[in-house]
């Protein structure tokens, strides 16, 4: 029902090409996951993302639980179905035009798809694509334990992001939390919520929608990615935060074991494949531990937890990647930016998801390639809502193939986002999505024609 096949590998490094068949298809790799948390990639539909070439959606199990709940959602057909995340196939059988005049809609639809006027719908089945679900430990972490914690300049007043020593979330992640800007009710919630307490065999949190306590552990997590029919999914982890120490972070990863191995035993579905996740903050040798670890008991293999720098990022994965099989896919969880990118696929890592693109594209911040000025030192992006802008005829990126860039300027694009317009955020969101999904496939084709240390070198 699944299986990893490795295609080509990069003779320079560990890169590869490969395709991971899953019960609704194959996805080739590496590959971008595109993040739909709530069973939705923000402000983007099921059918844009097929126009992107999406392959797969990761949403969070977490913020499903809450709202709508996974009862109602298996009910409905399991995610995929639940977000229209796939095709209908449709047959049709011949009948009577005169009765088929009364839907005008119908027979327009026929015509439009040079389908025959005098046929009819006889049956209609929906086919999902494929999904993957995450554990809820990272929101569990990141909403609960961490919400206290949170910094957003060191002692010199340098600004701190995801990779910072003395902090666990970035500044975009974390904005919602402060009290000048709680401008919505979950947002106001969110400042008065009380930080979930660890114990050894689960969490008791707070539900950031009402203040609710809720009781998660591994049970809890596998049942619910169970209801939510993903093929991929996450084995319940403890998430470590980058302010522990050494002995806080060892116990932290003694308990990701213990919770990995209860969501196998809790797992009872043969049609979904479940990672499990490599933890150990910045420490090397709790990393191989970790590694060494997952390698035993799953078939996928997660990287997930706190780094203090991308250098340190990098060196994990690079350890990680030595210690389980070359056999298994391999997913970095919740990074996405250019520069990670190029270095994880050479390091030898699958797959991808990150709300990044998303997020950057709501707020202007569009992703572009070197040749149009696009570096490592800005993220490979512009500001849309530069000054500079205003009066350029330009796309986005020129030569990019996404809608946004073949219809629009950046000058429309500035007035839409200086106007605070709805339809800003979309296009924004679909230009960086589009990018970073087809950045990743321009990859695959580099490692399949041998092309690929020569395009990294192009980019970073």
């Amino acid at each position: 029902m699944f299986k990893f096949t490795i295609e080509t590998k990069d003779k320079k490094s560990k890169a590869r090409a490969g395709k991971l068949e899953t019960p609704h298809g194959e996805i080739l790799t590496p590959n971008f996951n595109p993040v739909g948390t709530q069973a939705a990639v923000k402000t983007l539909s099921s059918q844009d993302l097929k126009d992107i070439g999406a392959q797969i959606v990761l949403s969070n199990s977490y913020h499903l639980m809450l709202r709508p709940g996974a009862d109602v959602i298996e009910k409905m057909g399991g995610l995929a179905k639940f977000m229209g995340w796939g095709t209908f196939n449709r047959s049709f059988e011949v009948g009577d035009e005169k009765s088929l005049t009364k839907n005008s809609r119908h027979l327009d639809f026929l015509r439009s798809n040079n389908q025959d006027p005098t046929s009819h719908f006889s049956h209609q089945e929906f086919v999902g694509s494929p999904t993957m679900t995450d554990s809820g430990g990272f929101q569990v972490f990141s909403l609960g334990v961490a919400q206290k914690k949170v910094i957003f300049k060191d002692a010199s007043g340098r600004r701190i992001n995801k990779f910072t020593k003395s902090v666990f979330l970035s500044p975009a992640d974390t904005q919602f939390l402060l009290p000048a800007i709680a401008k919505t009710r979950e947002a106001k919630q969110l400042i008065k919520l009380k930080a979930a307490k660890i114990h050894e065999d689960g969490v008791w949190f707070y539900s950031h929608i009402d203040g609710s306590k809720r009781w998660f552990d591994a049970n809890v997590s596998i049942k619910l990615q169970e209801q939510l029919g993903a093929d991929l999914f996450v084995a319940f982890d403890d998430h470590e935060s980058p302010l522990w120490d050494y002995e806080m972070t060892r116990f932290s990863l003694e308990r990701t074991n213990r919770w990995a191995l209860q969501s196998r035993v809790a797992h009872k579905r043969k049609d979904q494949l479940m990672y499990g996740v490599v933890h150990g903050g910045m420490y090397d040798n709790l990393r191989i531990e970790s590694a060494k670890f997952t390698e035993k008991h799953f078939e996928a293999i997660a990287i997930g937890g706190s780094y203090s720098s991308k250098e340190t990022l990098y060196r994990t994965v690079e350890s990680v990647i030595s210690h389980v099989s070359p056999d298994k896919p391999v997913h970095l969880l919740g990074i996405g930016e250019v520069q990670d990118i190029f270095e994880a696929i050479e390091r030898g890592v699958d797959f991808f998801d990150c709300v990044a693109p998303t997020r950057r594209g709501r707020h202007g911040n569009l992703y572009i390639s070197p040749k149009n000025g696009g570096s490592a030192k800005q993220n490979y992006t512009l500001q849309i809502t530069n000054a500079k802008y205003a009066l350029d005829k330009d796309p986005i990126d020129p030569g990019c193939l996404c809608f946004t860039c073949q219809n629009h300027t950046r000058a429309y694009l500035r007035h839409l986002f200086m106007g605070d317009e709805l339809l800003a955020q979309r296009l924004g969101s679909y230009h960086n999505v589009y990018f970073i999904v087809n950045l990743v496939k321009k990859i695959r084709e580099a490692i399949l024609e041998g092309r690929f240390q020569e395009m990294k070198k192009v980019w970073l």
